[in-house]
């Protein structure tokens, strides 16, 4: 069983920076693939980024590349997500989760078995 706990998120205005970080607990997630997700209001839940086991592979929704960058620390069982140039539209719930399955690179929330609470991110105009 693996814990996730997601911090960093907040208030903040538009062209502001954020950093998230997740927290992993209960088992060692270094061979697995991690991910952030974000679900604004009245919306589905969609991938912004992915990084594979050793950070050698990621992935970033077109809405959020050049701005956000994800890495991780296995070290620290410990994800990050930088955001910078936040625009309102980057209003979220934003939950990081790690994948199911060892080795494997994949950006679909179904292949994810384990996420955290999440954490609100709110960026004012």
């Amino acid at each position: 069983q693996v814990h996730l706990v997601e911090s960093g998120g907040g208030l903040v205005q538009a062209g502001g920076s954020l950093r998230l970080s997740c927290a992993a607990s209960g088992r060692t997630i270094n061979t697995y693939t991690m991910g952030w997700f974000r679900q604004a209001p009245g919306k589905d839940r969609d991938i912004v980024a992915a990084i594979s086991w050793n950070g050698g592979n990621t992935y970033y929704a077109d809405s959020v590349k050049g701005r956000f960058t994800i890495s991780r620390d296995n070290a620290k069982n410990t994800m990050y997500l930088h955001m910078n140039s936040l625009k309102p539209e980057d209003t979220a719930v934003y939950y990081c989760a790690v994948g199911g399955r060892r080795w494997y690179f994949s950006v679909v929330s179904t292949e994810y078995d384990y996420w955290g609470q999440g954490t609100q991110v709110t960026v004012s105009s």
